[in-house]
C-alpha cells in the first residue's frame, strides 16, 4: 500500500511530544499529528487527548517528497483533492495544503467547542 494525501489511515499512538503525536501507520511508516492537527481549539496538554498504544484514525494531510515524512490530522475531515488536480503551472508558488482543504469546517465546530471553553474558564476563574 503507497499512501497518498487524502487517505484516512489508522495507526497507533508510538510517541507523545509537547509539539504532536507519532503514529506508527504500518509498513514502517510514522506519521506526525502536529499539535494545531489535533483537535479543533486550543491544546494545553497532548496527554490529555492521547495515549501511548492508542489506536487513531487520522487523515493524510501532506507528504514530503524528499523525506517521505508523513503529516497527519484528527481534526480535518476531507482533503480538497482539486488542488493538487491543477496543473503545476496553475498551482500558486508555495501551497500550504493543511489551510486550503479546511474551508467546509468554518465557524461551527468552535461553536459547539465554546460551551465546555465556557465552562472551563468559568471553573479556572471561580
Amino acid at each position: 500500500m503507497s499512501f497518498k494525501i487524502g487517505m484516512k489511515v489508522h495507526g497507533t499512538v508510538t510517541g507523545i511530544q509537547p509539539y504532536g503525536v507519532f503514529l506508527d501507520i504500518g509498513e514502517h511508516m510514522q506519521g506526525l499529528i502536529h499539535i494545531s492537527e489535533c483537535q479543533t481549539g486550543f491544546v494545553d496538554d497532548l496527554y490529555k487527548i492521547f495515549r501511548v498504544g492508542q489506536t487513531v484514525s487520522a487523515l493524510i494531510i501532506d507528504i514530503d517528497e524528499y523525506s517521505g515524512k508523513i503529516s497527519l490530522s484528527t481534526r480535518s475531515t476531507d482533503v480538497n483533492l482539486e488542488i493538487l488536480r491543477r496543473p503545476k503551472s496553475f498551482r500558486p508558488k508555495r501551497i500550504h495544503y493543511w489551510t486550503d482543504y479546511r474551508l467546509n469546517i468554518g465557524f461551527t465546530s468552535l461553536a459547539r467547542a465554546k460551551g465546555g471553553w465556557m465552562r472551563d474558564a468559568q471553573n479556572f476563574f471561580s
